[in-house]
């Protein structure tokens, strides 16, 4: 049985440079990450956070640290 994260909501800069991932576990617990990809590399999204294993027990508790954590998401949600 696969045990994938299944993304809830994915917060992406304007020029498409980072974003930010919020996702549900299969325990039904959150957790949130952020991710970089250059625009020229056809390789995808790299991992750049080390906000994985933090647990939440809702989207909105996960969303409200990412909020906190990482400095640019701030100005995209507002």
């Amino acid at each position: 049985m696969a045990h994938e994260n299944k993304v809830k909501k994915s917060i992406e800069t304007d020029d498409g440079g980072r974003c930010v991932d919020i996702f549900q576990r299969p325990d039904d617990t959150f957790g949130f990450d952020e991710y970089r990809r250059d625009i020229e590399d056809p390789s995808g999204w790299f991992q750049i956070g080390h906000y994985k294993d933090q647990v939440y027990q809702t989207e909105s508790a996960a969303l409200s640290d990412a909020l906190i954590q990482i400095s640019w998401l701030k100005d995209i949600v507002g």
